[in-house]
């Protein structure tokens, strides 16, 4: 059996080829450039030509993209988009509007392709993805499932904050289904109001298989829990420090309590100071949003207690290193040293010895919830601690 995963943020989009007869450890695995960085490249090389742009497709993950398109209007360079391609931007169209960028229904774009350079906007190509698999002589065309994971702020209504509406959504998922499986769905089953999970589901035409979509956040969450150090652990707080966003979910039986910021807005001390409010339970909402944060949610009052293993916080993602690198500055300050020895001890998560490819896992692992009849088996491959032992030259 084989499934495809797709995790994808803002630098890089992770992507793991899970196979059911091979050892985790022998799956296909790329790492690559984003697709909103990808757009973000064509868009700064293209700048100097000063030649207008048309935007059509879909939502799609904004920051670096977003970012370069409203470079790209102040230049004073014409820019067209799509309705659905706007809302990469801002679900208000008007906003986008307001930033000198001209909205153009599918009929005109009829009459502006031959005077603009086009670009098709979208999170998940599985046209490239296929091709590129193929053209290592790997085929996606027997695939069980394919399960891809973007962060979804969802549709805010006209004058109510992405950051609240997301964490509203949060809370009452958890409140629904108190796990982290909660934010996953089969294509079919996309809550309305999560329109860039929609988005995915609606670039992705003709598929050969179901697909699962789900929130990136839970996804590197689950992951890492597959670190067999982790996986010990009856209560832990595992923090993502991600290219555009940090989280960190207390779990214990259940989740106790998230929180989610932008990781341009904090340094170590910070973080390390709403990791210890999380873990007290003293942490408030109002704490993480007035600090240009999403906000943050704690389910119960019992404490969890720093100490009781040889670490404090289990760390992941590609930005991780801002647990190794601002502790050695402070070192390097000896009248900092003394603050120094209260940091928070890290463990660095590495399930299957990939960090990079966490969200992948925990997309496989939320594939399984969703889809009940593929999980003895893939449960099967990531929970066995037992390899199969083949070797991918005798894979059938």
């Amino acid at each position: 059996m084989k499934i495809l995963t797709v995790d994808i943020g803002t630098g890089t989009q992770d992507i793991f080829l899970y196979d059911s007869n091979l050892d985790i450890e022998n799956g296909f695995k790329l790492v690559l450039p984003s697709p909103t960085m990808m757009v973000h490249r064509r868009l700064k090389q293209a700048l100097h030509l000063r030649t207008p742009i048309l935007l059509t497709g879909h939502q799609m993950g904004g920051g670096p993209s977003a970012w370069a398109i409203e470079e790209y209007a102040r230049a004073g360079i014409p820019v067209y988009m799509t309705p659905s391609a706007a809302t990469t931007l801002n679900d208000e169209l008007d906003k986008v509007e307001a930033l000198g960028i001209k909205i153009v229904s599918e009929d005109e774009v009829e009459r502006l392709t031959l005077n603009v350079q086009r670009i098709d906007l979208k999170d998940f190509d599985f046209k490239l993805i296929s091709e590129t698999f193929a053209n290592f002589g790997v085929s996606l065309d027997d695939l069980a499932a394919i399960s891809v994971a973007v962060f979804d702020h969802g549709n805010a209504p006209a004058g109510v904050s992405d950051r609240q509406f997301r964490f509203d959504y949060l809370d009452e998922r958890i409140k629904a289904k108190n796990s982290l499986s909660a934010f996953a769905y089969l294509s079919t089953d996309i809550p309305k109001i999560m329109t860039r999970l929609q988005s995915v589901a609606d670039s992705a035409h003709n598929l050969p298989c179901p697909l699962v979509v789900m929130d990136t956040a839970p996804a590197a969450v689950l992951g890492a829990n597959f670190d067999p150090v982790v996986a010990k652990c009856k209560q832990k707080i595992i923090c993502n420090v991600g290219n555009f966003h940090t989280l960190a979910f207390r779990l214990g039986d259940r989740i106790e309590g998230v929180f989610e910021h932008h990781t341009g807005e904090i340094d170590l001390p910070k973080l390390e100071k709403y990791i210890r409010a999380l873990a007290d339970g003293s942490l408030k909402h109002q704490d993480i949003f007035d600090d240009m944060g999403h906000g943050a949610l704690v389910y119960g009052t019992n404490p969890f207690e720093f100490g009781k293993d040889d670490f404090d916080v289990v760390v992941t993602g590609p930005r991780r290193s801002m647990f190794t690198l601002e502790s050695d500055s402070l070192l390097s300050d000896v009248k900092q040293r003394a603050a120094s020895l209260q940091r928070l001890k890290p463990y660095f998560a590495v399930p299957f010895g990939d960090m990079m490819i966490a969200g992948c896992f925990g997309l496989l692992a939320a594939t399984a919830d969703v889809m009940p009849e593929l999980a003895e088996t893939i449960y099967g491959s990531l929970r066995s601690g037992r390899g199969r032992g083949v070797a991918p030259w005798d894979n059938p």
